[in-house]
């Protein structure tokens, strides 16, 4: 039995994770089994975002993605792709580590929504002021 290299990256972005694994192949992407058109739908931006990665570091069609997502929403889920796949472009080739991260696509994006603070109506949004 044979074995096929496999590199691995965890993406996050929000509140979204993303498991991602590059496979030697011909460049489809496989988003929780589904292809990438099928899962993000009429968004064309969020899918060019999917391969940015991979023109930064000059692979393009070099390797297959599979990926397992979850959590948040489609535009944090292709964030935490996006950073997956980073990651992992930078396990399969060192040298591409220094190009991807004078990018940002090995940065982790830490913005997350403020929470909600007590007797206000949202994290910094207060009630109506009536002066008389």
């Amino acid at each position: 039995m044979t074995s096929v290299i496999q590199y691995y990256g965890t993406g996050r972005r929000k509140t979204a994770t993303a498991r991602v694994r590059l496979i030697p192949g011909t460049g489809q992407v496989s988003i929780n089994g589904r292809t990438i058109e099928d899962y993000i739908g009429g968004r064309p931006g969020l899918a060019k975002e999917v391969f940015q990665p991979f023109q930064i570091a000059d692979a393009m069609g070099r390797f297959d993605v599979v990926c397992t997502v979850c959590g948040g929403g489609i535009a944090g889920q292709v964030g935490a792709i996006r950073h997956g796949i980073a990651r992992a472009l930078a396990e399969a080739a060192p040298q591409n580590r220094p190009v991807l991260r004078t990018d940002g696509m090995l940065t982790r994006d830490s913005r997350v929504k403020e929470r909600k603070k007590y007797g206000r109506k949202r994290a910094r949004k207060r009630f109506q002021f009536s002066k008389r």
